[in-house]
């Protein structure tokens, strides 16, 4: 049988033409193929080419350092960028921001299921995942700036029933990463966090004529892979790259860990204990929602300490926490590592994931709470000048069973102190959450009241609750005064029954809050 072309990563550069359009494998700083994304980035400050590129990618990709996709971040490398999530590739946030490109955010779990109906050769995605949000076309149809004007979302109605059509994009070149390549190209991806979307992208990208090119730690002789571990098979790969190991972290930053790959299990009690602070008291009183059995779903931000907080409280195996990346069980990571989680039990491709929060699977959403207003919006996804993205957020909040924003109360240079089981503000934040009117909508209240989704909001000093005639103040920190510390960093009235009760006093403890 014909062995795989091995070539070097810049002479799989040298393979990408003006105008085509590129998917980049990765999420976060996990599995994200450097030594490509970089030789690409050579060649451009080299030679100028290729020029008018199309970036299209499902997860975040980078770490806010110039890696991932930042690497396509020059003018006249890119024309368009498609992308789930922006927060970690700044400067091609910047670039959308100045108008020297087009810039398109769609929800990360439908980009991942997208790459299948690509590789399917279907028309589109059809979904409800985005109505109502900034992604629906009568709103911006997830466009970021002016120069961007094609509609690659429409509005349909079908079975009598109103959904998105998110169009196909044919796709020319696929750079996407494994762990080991054998002779003749198959691709095991065993020392990865997940499978993430490789199999997706490089059915896309091959049947639609491009090229697949793999990075790899290492080739190994044929029929030594496990079939079972081989997520690329080789009638998809076109080439493969051996990278240096700088350039094949498991996560950036970090040395191998087997503990997020199912390799080995690790001690629960080497995670370290976190001290008491506004993210903690925001994670326990989040934690007092937990239940038994329950599918749950966490956030990046806050939302990341009630794994913690659940493990300290030793109720961390009675529910099961899953990560959009397709880890199901374990404890979620965060940071570089976010995406992994420690011990998983299972895990799934990313679009797989996708498919199962998107049908309700997910029974509590604990997601970040960076702008709320008075119908119950949430934005996290864009900030005046600073492009976040909507990430799985979308695809999570619109249909778990119920959800959980959470979050400070305010931000930027909020300081706080906890002494005696008392919340007291010491300096307050620049920037208010609670406003008349989110800037960009990435969580629908009128959807969620249509819906009959229950919705909570916590922060340190404060719970909402979303209700059908609005937003209701239902708990206060002890310590915190009502007029002082709340209303006068809102700029709307929230609505309230009486006066709000008392946030649990055992939130505001060093002492274990007995969950158990």
């Amino acid at each position: 049988m014909k062995k795989v072309r091995v070539m070097t990563a810049a002479e799989a550069a040298e393979l990408v033409r003006d105008g085509q359009t590129v998917v980049t494998g990765g999420f976060v700083g996990s599995s994200c193929p450097e030594a490509l994304s970089k030789a690409l980035e050579q060649r451009f400050l080299e030679t100028g080419k290729p020029e008018g590129l199309t970036l299209f990618y499902a997860a975040a990709q980078g770490n806010r350092d110039g890696s991932g996709a930042d690497h396509f971040a020059h003018r006249g490398m890119v024309k368009r960028v498609i992308g789930g999530h922006w927060n970690m590739v700044p400067n091609l946030g910047t670039m959308v921001i100045n108008n020297e490109i087009e810039g398109y955010n769609l929800p990360q779990g439908t980009i991942s299921q997208m790459f299948r109906d690509i590789a399917g050769k279907r028309p589109g995605t059809i979904t409800h995942v985005g109505l109502q949000t900034f992604v629906d076309p009568r709103i911006s149809g997830g466009k970021l700036n002016e120069i961007t004007t094609e509609d690659l979302v429409e509005v349909i109605e079908i079975a009598g029933q109103e959904r998105l059509l998110y169009k196909n994009i044919p796709v020319d070149m696929a750079f996407i990463r494994g762990s080991y390549a054998d002779e003749l190209g198959n691709v095991s991806v065993e020392r990865e966090i997940g499978s993430l979307d490789a199999t997706a992208i490089a059915q896309a990208c091959h049947n639609c004529g491009g090229k697949v090119i793999v990075q790899v730690e290492r080739i190994v002789s044929a029929g030594t892979l496990d079939p079972r571990l081989v997520k690329i098979p080789r009638i998809y790969v076109d080439g493969v790259v051996v990278a240096e190991p700088a350039d094949h972290e498991q996560c950036f930053g970090h040395a191998f860990d087997p503990s997020l790959t199912g390799e080995l299990r690790k001690p629960l009690s080497d995670i370290a204990e976190e001290p008491l602070s506004a993210k903690k008291i925001i994670a326990r009183r989040a934690a007092l929602e937990l239940r038994e059995d329950a599918v749950v779903n966490l956030g990046i931000g806050a939302p990341e300490y009630i794994a913690k907080v659940a493990n300290e409280e030793g109720i961390g195996d009675e529910m099961v926490l899953t990560v959009e990346a397709g880890p199901i069980g374990g404890v979620p990571m965060g940071g570089s590592q976010f995406g992994a989680s420690v011990n998983p039990e299972a895990i799934m491709d990313q679009a797989i994931q996708f498919d199962f929060y998107d049908g309700g699977g997910v029974d509590l959403a604990f997601l970040g709470l960076a702008e709320a207003d008075e119908s119950g919006n949430i934005n996290v996804s864009k900030f005046g000048p600073r492009i976040a993205g909507a990430g799985g957020f979308i695809n999570i909040t619109q249909n778990a069973k119920k959800v959980f924003f959470c979050g400070t109360f305010t931000a930027g240079g909020l300081k706080e102190t906890i002494e005696d089981g008392r919340l007291t503000v010491v300096q307050e934040g620049r920037q208010k959450k609670f406003v008349k009117t989110v800037e960009q909508i990435t969580f629908s209240g009128s959807y969620a009241v249509k819906t009959g989704q229950p919705v909570l909001y916590i922060t340190e000093r404060a719970v909402f609750e979303l209700r059908a005639d609005g937003m209701y103040l239902t708990e206060i920190a002890p310590g915190i005064d009502l007029e002082n510390d709340i209303l006068a960093h809102m700029d709307f009235v929230p609505k309230m029954e009486g006066t709000p009760v008392l946030m649990a006093d055992r939130i505001f403890r060093e002492d274990p809050m007995d969950l158990g």
